[in-house]
């Protein structure tokens, strides 16, 4: 099959598309013909092996096999079963998470697999899972609900043009935070106010918020927490910075230890890849009430555009890279 590789940590030109063996299903996971892979950061840190902190899972000279291929959304159909997989058929329409979905074929374990929800196309299913996922267990963690003010920081990108979408339909107002030139595709999403942040501060509301859930940019956490209502939480998602070794992590982390010690919840989230919490997303998505934002596709063959794109934080969306449009 053709896959996208790379053997070395670096920038887009480390990548290559390049024909290797057809990965085998073992035991609890299936093949599937990839119809398209979502891009997201995380595919930029594993290209790039930031913050160097997480080469220690990654690779520490360069990636282990397991992430040689870049990509873990995925959404294709099933061409083969592994040992004792039952409930699952060949030809049975799903997505998922894999290790390495920029390819022509991806294993993915039945974990992280899901029935692609009806009316979905593979392309917009491509750019659901990691995204998606973890605006769904953020906001359900923090108990996002009706009446609730939620104000969302980087809501023009892939987790915060869901995050956005979830807080709405599960009955709270949102206030999204972006740059000017996304301001039309947040307030398209839903949000019912919108902060440029060129223009204006996360306090240009003048209100406190019962949930603020942090996705962009690298604000202090004392500066959230001032936005934030008495007993509010603050859930904060990741930031990027420039840092060599935990990249922003320490940010997070410090939110997290801060916590115990102030009434506010202070929240360090790490999303994870589960196939029931996308089968708690199927009625939203079918319904059209939460919707895949696809700013682009590209071809497998120009992978690397697409994650240079994200990389540059160009992104409006989603970015997905098409492999089979029929699958």
């Amino acid at each position: 099959m053709r896959a996208v590789v790379q053997d070395e940590y670096g920038g887009p030109e480390r990548l290559r598309l390049t024909e290797v063996p057809d990965p085998v299903a073992g035991s609890g996971e299936v093949l599937v013909r990839v119809g398209a892979a979502g891009i997201d950061r995380g595919t930029v840190h594993v290209m790039t092996g930031t913050p160097r902190a997480a080469r220690l899972a990654l690779g520490v000279r360069r990636p282990r096999a397991a992430y040689r291929t870049p990509g873990r959304d995925v959404a294709g159909t099933v061409v083969a079963l592994g040992p004792d997989v039952t409930g699952w058929v060949v030809g049975d329409r799903v997505y998922g998470t894999a290790d390495g979905s920029c390819a022509e074929l991806a294993v993915i374990p039945l974990k992280r697999l899901a029935r692609r929800p009806e009316g979905l196309g593979v392309e917009a299913a491509a750019a659901v899972p990691v995204s998606a996922l973890t605006a769904h267990q953020a906001l359900r963690g923090a108990g996002v609900g009706p009446g609730q003010r939620v104000l969302v920081v980087g809501a023009s990108g892939g987790v915060g043009s869901f995050a956005v979408q979830l807080a709405v339909a599960a009955g709270a107002t949102v206030t999204g935070v972006s740059s000017a030139a996304k301001a039309d595709l947040v307030r398209a999403l839903g949000a019912a106010h919108v902060v440029e942040h060129e223009h204006a501060d996360i306090d240009a509301e003048g209100v406190r918020y019962d949930v603020v859930l942090d996705i962009g940019g690298h604000r202090p956490v004392r500066r959230l927490r001032r936005v934030l209502a008495p007993r509010g939480t603050l859930v904060v998602v990741g930031s990027e910075t420039e840092g060599r070794w935990l990249g922003g992590l320490q940010r997070s982390m410090g939110a997290a230890l801060l916590s115990p010690f102030v009434r506010q919840r202070l929240v360090m989230h790490v999303a994870k890849e589960r196939g029931a919490d996308l089968d708690q997303l199927r009625p939203l998505l079918e319904s059209g009430a939460v919707r895949p934002h696809v700013e682009r596709t590209w071809p497998l063959a120009e992978a690397a555009a697409a994650i240079a794109h994200v990389a540059g934080g160009r992104a409006r969306g989603k970015v997905v890279v098409s492999v089979d449009p029929d699958a």
